[in-house]
C-alpha cells in the first residue's frame, strides 16, 4: 500500500512539475496588463497604421469573399483541422472594440487573447512578436478606425487533441518563444529595415521554411523552401539562386517583382499573386528596397552537384512536344522564347526546372494568373488546361517543358499530375 501511495505521489509530482514548466514557458516575457488605456489615436497614427496593416497582409485571412473588411470567419486549413480568423473590427461583442492596445499588443507579441487564452500559430505570432509595441498600437489604432461588423466568430474545427489548450501549450513551449526585432550593427539602416519587414510583419518564412510534423519552422531552415501545408503549393527557397533566390538580380528588378508582380526575370503565380496583390504592391519604395536589399543579402546555400537527371522516354517528350505545340507555342513561342512584357519564357526558367513540379503542374490544371498592381493594371494571364487535357497530356507536356531547350530536370508522372488533382478537387 506504502508503495502505491509512493508511485502516486511520485506520478502528481511529476505531473505538478511538468504543469508548472509549462506554465513558466508560456509566461515568459509577459507583464502585467495596465489596468487603464494609455494610446491617444491620431490620424496620423491611424494613417500609419493602415499602411503597417498593408504590410501585414491582415485582411486577406480576416475577411471572407464579400465579407465586411476586417470581420473574419474566413477558414485557413491546417494539416490538424480547420481555424478560422477572428472579427478584428471594434463590434465590441464579436470585434476587439472592447480591447486595449495592451491586450492587443499581447497576442501580437506573444500570442494570447484579451481573455488569456492561447492563440493557434495559423495566426503568425511567432513572427510578429517581433513587431514594435509602436507598431502595434498604430496597426490597433487603425482598426478601431474601421467600420464595426457583428460577424459572429466561427468555432475552430480542429481535431482532438489539437484542440486543446493543453495541446496547443505544449507546442508553444516547444517551439515559440517572444522575441523582438533586433538590428546588425555591421548592416546599414536600409538593410536592417528590410530585416524588420521580412521577418516580421511579412512573415516571409511562414511560407517559404519548411515544417515539421507538428507544423513550426526552425530559425536554422529559415528561406529554405517549403510546401505550403494544405494549399500544395511550393514556396521556392529565397536563399538559392536555382529557385527563388535574387541575390544576382538589379535591387530594381526585386522591387518591380515586389510591387508589380513582374520583373524581367519572372513573375509570381499562385498564393505569391495574392501577398502581391493585397500587400506588397503598396510598399513604400524605400521599404520595397529595404526588403529587397535584405533579402539579397541572405546567406546562400551551398548548391550541390545535381544529380544526374534520366533522360525521359522518347514517347514522353514527343507526346509533350505535340500537346506543346497545340496549346502552349502561340503564347510561349516554338522555342520557349516567350514574349517580354507579356508571356514568360520557358527557356531556363528556373520555376519550370524547379526539384518539386507540384507548382508547374497546378499552373497548368489551374492557370497562372498574375496580380492585378498599379505598376502592371492589365496582366496577361494563362487559362487552365484541367478540363482540357488529361493527365497523361499533363505528365507529358510537363515532362517536355522541363527537357527542352536547354531545360533538364526529372519527369513528371501522371501519379504527380492525379494527386494535384485530387488535393484540390479538380
Amino acid at each position: 500500500m506504502k508503495r502505491i501511495l509512493w508511485t502516486l505521489s511520485s506520478v502528481l509530482a511529476a505531473l505538478g512539475i511538468a504543469a508548472a514548466v509549462l506554465i513558466t514557458l508560456n509566461l515568459r516575457g509577459e507583464e502585467p496588463l495596465p489596468t487603464a488605456e494609455t494610446l491617444q489615436s491620431t490620424p496620423v497614427l491611424v494613417q500609419r497604421g493602415e499602411y503597417l496593416a498593408r504590410v501585414g497582409n491582415c485582411m486577406a485571412c480576416h475577411t471572407t469573399q464579400g465579407g465586411a473588411p476586417f470581420a473574419g470567419g474566413r477558414g485557413i486549413e491546417t494539416p490538424f483541422g480547420v481555424v478560422h480568423s477572428s472579427n478584428l473590427t471594434p463590434d465590441r461583442v464579436q470585434g476587439i472594440g472592447s480591447w486595449t492596445s495592451a491586450e492587443f499588443w499581447r497576442a501580437m507579441h506573444h500570442g494570447r487573447s484579451k481573455d488569456g487564452r492561447l492563440l493557434y500559430p495559423a495566426f503568425p505570432y511567432p513572427n510578429y512578436t517581433q513587431v514594435t509595441r509602436e507598431d502595434s498600437d498604430a496597426i490597433f489604432a487603425y482598426l478601431q478606425s474601421v467600420p464595426a461588423a457583428p460577424d459572429a466568430n466561427r468555432a475552430h474545427a480542429l481535431r482532438f487533441p489539437y484542440n486543446t489548450q493543453a495541446a496547443l501549450a505544449v507546442w508553444r513551449a516547444l517551439f515559440f518563444a517572444p522575441g523582438a526585432p533586433s538590428a546588425e550593427p555591421t548592416q546599414t539602416a536600409e538593410y536592417n529595415r528590410g530585416a524588420y519587414l521580412v521577418n516580421g510583419l511579412g512573415h516571409c518564412t511562414a511560407c517559404h521554411t519548411p515544417r515539421n510534423a507538428l507544423g513550426a519552422t526552425s530559425d536554422a531552415k529559415a528561406f529554405t523552401g517549403g510546401l505550403i501545408p494544405v494549399q500544395n503549393w511550393y514556396a521556392p527557397a529565397l536563399n538559392a539562386a536555382h529557385e527563388a533566390g535574387v541575390k544576382e538580380w538589379r535591387t530594381d528588378d526585386v522591387v518591380a517583382l515586389l510591387k508589380t508582380g513582374v520583373a524581367p526575370q519572372g513573375s509570381v503565380l499562385g498564393p505569391m499573386a495574392e501577398v502581391v496583390f493585397r500587400s506588397t504592391q503598396y510598399l513604400s519604395d524605400a521599404d520595397a528596397r529595404a526588403m529587397a536589399v535584405y533579402l539579397q543579402g541572405l546567406p546562400q546555400q551551398d548548391r550541390k552537384a545535381p544529380a544526374t537527371v534520366a533522360t525521359p522516354p522518347a514517347s514522353a517528350m514527343a507526346r509533350g512536344g505535340k500537346v506543346y505545340e497545340q496549346q502552349c507555342a502561340q503564347c510561349h513561342g516554338d522555342r520557349g522564347q516567350g514574349e517580354p512584357g507579356a508571356f514568360p519564357a520557358l527557356a531556363g526558367n528556373r520555376a519550370i526546372t524547379l526539384a518539386d513540379p507540384t507548382n508547374l503542374v497546378r499552373v497548368v490544371l489551374q492557370g497562372g494568373y498574375l496580380p492585378a498592381t498599379a505598376g502592371n493594371p492589365r496582366p496577361h494571364g494563362m487559362p487552365p488546361f484541367q478540363q482540357t487535357l488529361s493527365d497523361e497530356e499533363v505528365a507529358a507536356v510537363t515532362t517536355f517543358v522541363r527537357n527542352s531547350w536547354g531545360n533538364q530536370a526529372p519527369g513528371v508522372g501522371t501519379i504527380e499530375v492525379y494527386r494535384a488533382r485530387e488535393r484540390r478537387g479538380m
